[in-house]
């Protein structure tokens, strides 16, 4: 980054050559030089932040994949397990468990199936590898049954109730108090209420400062449409709500 930005500035500062032969003896010839390498002081200067501006793409496509591809990996591992399990108790000649064991994997395929309903990317996408991430706050989330949410917002809307939303899970991720190894839970969940989307945060377990966390989540949400309330006296208990645009 900073050779790169040597590299323009040194490209810029270049034109005091010129400038400073026109100062000491402007004729035509002079002012032509200056003109020209100008010209080629902008050519130049738009080659090479075009070719940051394709690096920086490169990265965060790499770095993308990356994550899409360590959430692929994680749903596989969870998907071999649930049918090793299964395949034990079939072999063990226990119906029960075994369908216990099915229902747990419809459940599972259930709540994917609405989360990727939502139908806003970065959203999905998050709540899809967040649990590929090594932290000690576990998110149970829940959707309601049925909840859109790609026609009834536009992409700036979604983008900001996903940055919201990662936001206020990163403060309850660093509020909380956890014994060593200890997994905190945090339930995360989705509705409609009337014109607006519902999203509420319930913790589980010691949340250190109840008064640090509510300034946080109230500064998140400072100049933004999303508005946030604490619906009861439980003060790890909070809900955002934006307006649809339907």
């Amino acid at each position: 980054m900073k050779s790169w930005k040597s590299i323009l500035w040194a490209v810029m500062l270049s034109v005091l050559i010129p400038l400073g032969l026109v100062y000491l003896h402007t004729s035509l010839a002079t002012c032509l030089l200056l003109a020209v390498w100008i010209a080629a002081v902008l050519a130049c200067s738009f080659h090479l932040s075009r070719r940051r501006f394709e690096e920086e793409l490169r990265v965060q496509e790499r770095t993308l994949q990356q994550a899409a591809n360590r959430t692929l990996n994680h749903h596989r591992h969870d998907w071999m397990n649930d049918l090793q399990v299964l395949y034990g108790y079939i072999r063990l000649g226990k119906p029960d468990k075994s369908l216990q064991c099915v229902e747990r994997i419809k459940e599972r395929i259930a709540l994917d199936s609405r989360i990727a309903k939502l139908g806003v990317p970065s959203l999905v996408f998050y709540l899809q590898s967040f649990r590929t991430l090594r932290t000690n706050l576990e998110l149970d989330v829940q959707v309601e049954e049925g909840l859109q949410l790609e026609d009834k917002l536009s992409p700036a809307s979604g983008e900001e109730l996903t940055a919201v939303i990662m936001q206020t899970v990163r403060a309850y991720q660093y509020s909380g108090n956890a014994q060593q190894g200890d997994t905190r839970i945090l339930r995360l969940g989705f509705a409609q209420d009337g014109d607006e989307v519902l999203v509420s945060f319930e913790a589980e377990g010691d949340h250190g400062n109840p008064e640090l966390l509510q300034g946080q989540i109230y500064n998140i949400v400072q100049g933004k449409i999303v508005r946030a309330e604490q619906p009861g006296p439980s003060r790890s208990h909070f809900k955002l709500r934006l307006p649809l645009e339907m």
